[in-house]
């Protein structure tokens, strides 16, 4: 489960059935009042969008699974925004950075650290690091100046990575992020428009 920055109430929580749900802890709303599906197999990990600048994405989240995908959300709708399909094995935790508004990282069980800077690339990590021995890596999570990224693995072991000048931010990543994301709906809402034409033909 994950709380957006700043919120002790509302909260987003993925289940082993691959539905993520939003609920609140008290208030005339308490319990859970919103249903997301996307996912095949179970969600691993979930995370808030937290990092604050000049464009609120407080309504982001992301998530991980067992299908192999982490996928993009907005609490303002039901479906995933995006479905990043890198992976070939379970992903097993992600996290967004606290300082950059389009960085990410993921984990998953063939060993491999992937950072996406969604401004850069939405199909292919900006940078990946597979850990010594293969390892199932579990966690990730960044150090809160977004510097360093700590992951554990399946042994016990924790190994922490320098993000050096891949998390270097511009005032402009903000706005670049906000046309990302615009660019991101508009292909999705092509795809929904295309596929009843495809299933006429």
């Amino acid at each position: 489960m994950a709380f957006p920055t700043g919120d002790v109430n509302n909260y987003v929580v993925g289940s082993e059935e691959g539905t993520v749900y939003t609920a609140s802890r008290h208030g005339s709303k308490a319990g859970i009042f919103g249903m997301f599906e996307g996912h095949q197999g179970p969600v691993t990990g979930i995370s808030c969008h937290g990092a604050v600048g000049t464009v609120d994405f407080s309504h982001l989240f992301i998530t991980s699974s067992f299908d192999w995908t982490i996928k993009l959300w907005s609490t303002k709708h039901k479906k995933p925004l995006y479905s990043f399909e890198d992976n070939a094995d379970y992903v097993y935790d992600v996290t967004w950075s606290p300082v950059h508004p389009a960085m990410f990282a993921a984990v998953d069980g063939m060993g491999r650290l992937d950072l996406w800077n969604l401004n850069n690339d939405t199909e292919v990590p900006t940078a990946s690091a597979t850990v010594e021995g293969a390892s199932a890596l579990n966690r990730v999570r960044w150090s809160t100046g977004g510097k360093e990224v700590a992951v554990g693995d399946s042994e016990g072991r924790v190994w922490i990575y320098d993000t050096g000048e891949l998390l270097a931010t511009h005032a402009d990543d903000w706005g670049r992020f906000a046309r990302t994301l615009m660019e991101i709906r508009a292909n999705q809402a092509d795809e929904e428009e295309e596929g009843p034409m495809e299933l006429a033909s």
